[in-house]
This record gives structure tokens, sequence and C-alpha cells, in this order.
């Protein structure tokens, strides 16, 4: 991969549009738990489909001479989702205003503007059903799952990590952080208002997709 990705890096310097061109380095989710390949996480617990740290973590480089400051690194939050409405802010593109947006700009974080993410969090979702929620350093699982190959468990209690002082998540600390819930349940509501407004496309749905409305 490393090697692939080099002769790409070199292809565009060769063309000589190395200045003109943003690449991304990036993954999706985080490691296989398939025995022939197995992943690691690193310092996070947890493999592709759960709604653990290491599941969800995942590299993200972005080169841009001249724009992106070399060696910068960031613990920001950025979602796949940002990538839409932040390409498009930099190509100064104008988004489509007839359908919800999950993404939001992130040139804060990219051109060290502020350092900061434009968001706070995100839902995490296996499937059709939400897993989890994250907001700033902290972590709500509703639906326990500790292995790709264990069977979900859903909590009476949602489990409650400081993902800070906790990044592995063995640590329900939900009896003495009650406070995080009506915080992180006001976010969920937000969310799930939206889904009814906008609910998710079904799949096998002709494309470009039109919204009603």
């Amino acid at each position: 991969m490393d090697h692939h990705v080099g002769e790409m890096v070199a292809a565009l310097e060769k063309l000589g549009v190395t200045d003109n061109t943003i690449v991304i380095f990036a993954s999706d989710n985080g490691p296989e738990e398939v025995a022939a390949y197995h992943g690691t996480s690193g310092y996070w617990r947890g493999h592709y489909f759960t709604a653990l740290e290491g599941s969800l973590r995942a590299p993200f480089i972005v080169r841009w001479p001249n724009k992106i400051k070399s060696g910068t690194v960031s613990n920001e939050i950025i979602h796949m989702t940002d990538l839409l409405p932040t390409f498009a802010k930099i190509m100064d593109f104008d988004l489509p205003d007839d359908r919800i947006i999950d993404g939001v700009v992130q040139t804060g974080v990219l051109f060290n503007e502020n350092g900061k993410s434009a968001r706070e969090g995100f839902p995490v979702y296996n499937g059709d059903e939400m897993y989890a929620y994250k907001w700033r350093d902290w972590k709500i699982h509703f639906i326990e799952l500790n292995s790709m190959f264990g069977t979900p468990k859903k909590l009476n209690v949602p489990h409650i990590y400081n993902l800070t002082k906790d990044p592995k998540e063995s640590y329900n600390i939900a009896p003495d952080s009650t406070w995080v819930l009506p915080v992180v349940m006001k976010k969920v509501i937000e969310f799930n208002k939206t889904l009814v407004k906008e609910p998710p496309i079904k799949l096998g749905t002709p494309d470009p997709y039109k919204p009603k409305g």
C-alpha cells in the first residue's frame, strides 16, 4: 500500500500538479477481526462493526503543499460526511439546498484557522440502528457489542465512558455521570427529527436521488 501511494504521489509530481492537488489517505473504519486480516487499533479497543473507538478512529492524512502545514497533528473530530461540504467550500462549489447535508465545513482544522473541529460529535450506526453517540470526550452506548462476531445487547440503561480517562471503554461510569445523558439525548432527538423530515434513502433507489418535498 505504501509503495502504491508513493507511485501516485510521484505521478503528481511528474505531471507538475502537486501544488494544486489535495491528496487524502483515509479509511472508513477500524481494523478487521477476521483471522486472516486481523488488525490492531493500537491504544484503543474494538474492531470493525462495533461502536468502540478502535472501530471509529481511522487514519486521515491530508497533503496539500503550501496550503496545509506539513507535520500538523490534530485530535479533533472530522467525520467522513464532512468531506463533501469541506471540499465544496475549498472549490467554491454550492451545495444542494433541497436536502439535509450531514457534514460540516472543517477548514478550521485543515488550514489551522483555529485548530478546532466544527462538530462536537456524531451518532454511531451499525446497519439501521444507533449503537452509540460520541460527544466531545464522552461516548454513550445504547447497544453493547464488543466483537464483530458477538451478539448485540440492547442496554436498559446506556453505558457512559469518558474517552480521555478510559480510552478502551472498559469502565462504565453511568451511575456517577448521569449529567451526560440529557445533554447527549437532546442531540439524539435532534438527529432523529432529521430522519423523520428526510427518511434514509432505501436500498435500490435510482441515482440521481431527488428528495420529496
